[in-house]
């Protein structure tokens, strides 16, 4: 009997499943149509190393976005063209120091790709007016796209060092047929026409989109000796009707905003996610409100969220970091908005306290693996330059949970310009080598779906970065070492009949 109730269990989990595999979900292979790359960096000797693959014996065309750390604005965009189970790899450099620029506002983020796949602009063959040039001749793309200058009234930085934090945003726009995938095939690793598709409007050559894609991101400290690496969080389902997504190169279309898959639910965008006792959840907001970035944000809200720290010098781990990012707070809280949207409360650049912020007040824990909590309450347990209580205050940050005596407020691992700081050996004492925190994002819920599910929290992603240095290496013996974990979240979903389903 009992058996024969968990085989129809499986039975009705998967044919629901099956009935909403066209909503926009988390897809727990990785693979999807959109790929969400929660940070990259250039700071402290960092580079970001990201890849792209195509699973598909298909054609793809996407488009690639870096968006900065205050505010989500973007600082560059392409369009990335992927023959059939093809591989896209470039790097997120440093430009201090290189043609003549100095290591301050003047240095931004950079691209560099040695991969032959076709982008428009061309990046790794070069196009004028897009490109430059390293000592060595080979072309880079400099991230000085304004969009987050004070001529869209952002009212955060306009120095080019502010592109040197942030995330990545990859959407498939269309499946790609005919001529232009003959163009963009590779023969001999070499595409046969590249240029034949720079400048591309639109084509009958592009049809819908059909996901296939999965990615990673790296970031290598080659001083240090130390790698973190992670893959990008994948979406399937986010567009699922006829047509395509397909813009040209610049557009600030499509974006998380653009996902359709109302054939399933008239005029709605609909998500499909689990709860924490895994039980399935379908929601569905109108399209004509902004229902893909809440039917987008349902995928990552959490009531609260969870990680280790790792903070012992005797042992060599001297700092642990987290990230944290809030991959659609754009949408929800920039100030060309005249109020800012469920979930998010403050709109960026208002509070005259803290310039260039939209600070979301929070709750933490702090405690050590044996439960013992802080007993220094001055500041929460929590400082920066900025703040002294909890609060997450933009749309790509980090925590730093280290020594303050000896590093004073700083990001050593991921130079974040935007952190906050915490020091368990200060605020718990000598037992505070290793434990967890966990941060409650209450006090906010979601636009209500059509069927009443209102997700309480906030969007949110990101993971947590060991780092250890071995100071009693031989010969032959490796000295530095990391490591990166996910963060773990906890949903709070209701409606008016009871729980979400």
């Amino acid at each position: 009997m009992k058996r024969k109730l968990l085989i129809e269990t499986l039975f009705a989990a998967l044919t629901l499943a099956a009935t909403n595999a066209q909503a926009v979900a988390l897809n727990p292979n990785g693979i999807g149509q959109v790929l969400l790359y929660p940070y990259y960096t250039v700071n402290v000797g960092n580079q970001t190393l990201i890849s792209v693959v195509n699973t598909q014996n298909a054609g793809k065309v996407a488009k690639v976005r870096f968006r900065e750390g205050y505010n989500g604005r973007e600082v560059l965009d392409f369009n990335l063209y992927l023959s059939p189970y093809d591989v896209w790899t470039a790097t997120v450099f440093d430009t201090a120091n290189i043609n003549g620029r100095a290591s301050d506002g003047s240095a931004e983020a950079a691209l560099l790709t040695p991969d032959n796949s076709c982008t428009d602009p061309a990046i790794e063959t070069g196009t004028v007016g897009f490109t430059e040039l390293l000592p060595d001749g080979r072309n880079f793309v400099a991230f000085s796209n304004h969009a987050y200058s004070a001529l869209s009234g952002d009212g955060g930085p306009t120095e080019l060092s502010r592109t040197r934090t942030g995330h990545i945003e990859l959407i498939e726009m269309a499946t790609v047929i005919g001529t232009t995938l003959t163009n963009i095939t590779h023969d001999n690793g070499t595409p046969k026409n590249c240029s034949a598709i720079i400048g591309a409007q639109s084509s009958a050559d592009y049809t819908s989109p059909t996901g296939g894609l999965f990615g990673s991101a790296s970031i290598v400290n080659v001083q240090n000796g130390t790698l973190y690496g992670t893959g990008a969080e994948a979406l399937s389902g986010f567009y699922s009707v006829s047509g395509n997504l397909f813009t040209a190169s610049g557009s600030a279309l499509p974006d998380l905003g653009s996902g359709d898959n109302s054939n399933i639910s008239a005029g709605n965008a609909v998500s499909y996610v689990f709860d924490d006792n895994g039980s399935p959840i379908t929601s569905s907001w109108p399209l004509s409100n902004g229902g893909s970035f809440d039917a987008v944000s349902s995928l990552f809200t959490a009531i609260e969220f969870f990680n280790e720290f790792e903070l012992n010098p005797a042992t060599g781990s001297v700092a642990s970091e987290w990230i944290i990012t809030f991959p659609t707070k754009y949408h929800y809280a920039d100030p060309t908005r005249t109020a800012p949207t469920p979930p998010f409360s403050v709109l960026f650049g208002k509070d005259p306290a803290i310039p260039a912020s939209a600070c979301e007040i929070v709750q933490t824990t702090l405690q050590d693996r044996e439960e013992r909590t802080p007993q220094r309450l001055d500041d929460g347990g929590w400082g920066s330059p900025h703040y002294i209580y909890p609060m997450l205050c933009w749309e790509a940050m980090a925590i730093a949970f280290q020594p303050r005596a000896a590093l004073g407020y700083t990001s050593s691992i991921f130079g974040a310009p935007l952190f906050a700081n915490t020091d368990p050996l200060r605020d718990i004492g000598a037992s505070g080598t290793s434990g967890i925190e966990h941060i409650r994002l209450n006090g906010r819920s979601s636009n209500p779906s059509t069927e009443g599910n209102t997700f309480f929290g906030l969007p949110v992603m990101g993971f947590l970065a060991k780092d250890f240095t071995n100071k009693n290496v031989t010969p032959g013996v490796l000295g530095n070492y990391a490591g990166l974990y996910r963060h773990h979240l906890v949903r709070l979903c209701t409606r008016p009949d009871g729980a979400c389903h």
